[in-house]
């Protein structure tokens, strides 16, 4: 394989992949049903000569690519969905849907998809086996990959794939056209706790004939930082914020109830799985101890996300080929957000990697991160973004 070819094909992509960026940044949709995105992208597969489904419970594209020769199949992945955010970036290709916004670079990663498509379908004679390429809706809290994987994504070349391989942009932290990725977690896990405590209401001047959940409500958001120090590895963090205290309507009336809302980082599969009944102990016990009670209702989130040791040394080597060793740097710590490629990587061993989209001549500390309304993103990530799918996914079937 030809790395510097490849990546010379890749850059002469750029402006097509620009072009297809911009249109779709112009049209986003948020959620699991996405059908002018879905419409933009099997648009621009077809004529790749590729088997292409679509989705029956969202709006997801599966292409298979299929090499000239038998061998594995192997997955790559984007994502297509936008995020409820008013766009306020100035970009000159801005959304056109009131309310919605590429706040997150999906539009580069469905763009830097497609360019991969392209550089692998002109080497189909070179391929020992397939390429499912998955376009994903629904990553933003929808569970998308879950629903892809039900109806068959992993087995989508009629076996299972060997391998899973995903790229996401970054606006800022990242220098432009970095690669970062590291072993093990490397994104976080990502639950919510909805908590009710039942109080009984009354007035301020008689606080004794009243059982006060406000009083209560705020003993507990401080016991939940104790637990989190106290009960967990400090080496393998769990992170609880509280970030909605709701709780009666005047300064002198006791309420009958308080709610609180939190969400809830782990970074292993070991801290994931205990933290639901220990933080849930903490909350029913505390409301216990004043003569109340607690209604605590725990939602699991995506999932940790667990990168392939052998793959991410894939992703180093193949990157630092096509652009130097310096432009591939290992992350020192697992990023805190969530991502449910989650799903994919339970089940196939991969790596999910970042690419550095943070605008030329822009400060990578202090550029508006993902999610933000400011965010913007580089166009010179697309053929990086392209050229490390292909690679990867070329280097992988050439293992056998």
């Amino acid at each position: 394989m030809d790395l510097a070819q490849l990546r010379a094909e890749a850059e002469a992509l750029a402006p097509q992949l620009t072009s297809l960026r911009h249109d779709l940044h112009r049209i986003p949709e948020v959620g699991l049903h996405l059908p002018s995105t879905q419409a933009r992208v099997l648009a621009e597969l077809d004529g790749l000569g590729l088997e292409v489904t679509t989705g029956t419970r969202c709006s997801s594209v599966v292409a298979v690519l299929r090499g000239a020769r038998p061998g594995p199949s192997v997955l790559l992945r984007g994502d297509m969905d936008a995020l409820p955010v008013t766009e306020r970036s100035g970009e000159p290709f801005t959304s056109t849907h009131d309310g919605v916004m590429h706040a997150c670079g999906h539009d580069l990663h469905m763009a830097g998809l497609v360019g991969a498509a392209r550089l692998l379908a002109a080497r189909r004679e070179e391929i020992a086996g397939s390429v499912v390429l998955m376009f994903q809706p629904g990553e933003e809290g929808f569970h998308g990959a879950e629903i892809m994987i039900a109806e068959g994504v992993l087995e989508a070349a009629g076996e299972p794939v060997v391998a899973a391989y995903g790229v996401h942009v970054a606006s800022s932290m990242i220098p432009l056209g970095v690669v970062t990725g590291r072993p093990g977690p490397a994104m976080a896990a990502a639950d919510q706790m909805y908590v009710t405590i039942q109080g009984r209401g009354g007035h301020g001047s008689m606080p004794h004939l009243a059982a006060d959940p406000v009083t209560v409500a705020a003993e507990v958001v401080l016991a939940l930082q104790t637990a989190v120090t106290r009960q967990f590895d400090a080496h393998d963090p769990v992170v609880v914020s509280v970030g909605r205290i709701a709780a009666g309507t005047v300064d002198n009336v006791i309420p009958a109830t308080a709610e609180l809302d939190a969400t809830i980082r782990t970074f292993s599969p070991e801290q994931h799985a205990i933290i639901p009944e220990r933080l849930t102990r903490v909350v029913e016990h505390i409301a216990a101890a004043h003569g109340m009670t607690a209604d605590v209702r725990y939602v699991r989130g995506y999932p940790v996300t667990v990168n392939d040791p052998a793959e991410v040394a894939r992703a180093a080597r193949v990157s630092g080929a096509m652009f130097g060793d310096d432009r591939f740097v290992t992350a020192p710590r697992p990023i805190s957000g969530a991502e449910d490629f989650s799903y994919v990587l339970q089940r196939v061993p991969g790596a999910f990697l970042f690419v550095g989209a943070t605008p030329r001549g822009e400060d990578p500390d202090v550029a508006p991160y993902n999610h933000s309304a400011q965010a913007r993103f580089d166009d010179d990530a697309l053929p990086v973004s392209a050229a490390v799918l292909a690679a990867l996914a070329l280097d992988r079937l050439a293992q056998g």
